[in-house]
């Protein structure tokens, strides 16, 4: 019987010094979870994201921290798994938010470029309609300018045709003059020769 009292007391001794190792094992595995839930809370960018797979993730902890002995193991895994989850999903969040924020400012760089165009447009629509004027403007100048050349000319030509016809009626009276003159010339004459 002694034997069977060594035995069983060995039993409870490796019982005894398992059972405190098996509990420190437990609470640094417990610890470990809580650790990083916290720093995922405390993290600047992501501790306000996935706030419901955080609080699976807590619940899965304390309910990891309650099991028994021999469910332990399933609760502390699911427990790693549900902060794994929150830290994806809050990773996840952020970066949707992220892709989002950049869609933004895409579609706000798109809208600016699109009124930067727009301005360019009328500008050069302004541009081509001050030109456009200048150009009218300019053609009615050379206009009346021809205009008044071809008037200026029309005078001058009238200038020129009543000087010619003037100077055609003297060259023609003093035609006629000289016509007469010898006409009374060789009257002369031929009195004289008489």
């Amino acid at each position: 019987m002694s034997t069977a009292r060594t035995l069983l007391a060995a039993a409870v001794l490796a019982f005894a010094v398992a059972a405190p190792a098996h509990a420190q094992d437990r609470d640094a595995a417990l610890a470990t979870l809580r650790a990083d839930l916290v720093q995922l809370e405390s993290d600047a960018e992501l501790g306000s994201l996935a706030a419901y797979e955080r609080l699976q993730a807590r619940h899965a902890i304390d309910t990891a921290s309650q099991a028994r002995s021999s469910n332990f193991e399933g609760a502390r895994y699911v427990a790693e798994r549900r902060v794994q989850i929150a830290q994806v999903a809050a990773r996840t969040e952020a970066l949707q938010r992220e892709a989002d924020r950049l869609d933004r400012e895409r579609s706000e760089l798109i809208v600016e470029a699109s009124r930067r165009d727009a301005a360019a447009a009328r500008a050069e629509a302004e541009r081509l309609r001050i030109q456009a004027q200048i150009q009218a403007e300019e053609a009615a100048r050379l206009r009346a300018q021809t205009m008044t050349d071809a008037e200026t000319m029309a005078d001058v030509e009238r200038a020129l045709e009543g000087v010619a016809d003037a100077q055609a009626a003297k060259l023609r009276e003093a035609r006629r003059r000289e016509a007469e003159l010898k006409r009374l010339e060789e009257e002369l004459l031929r009195e004289s020769d008489d």
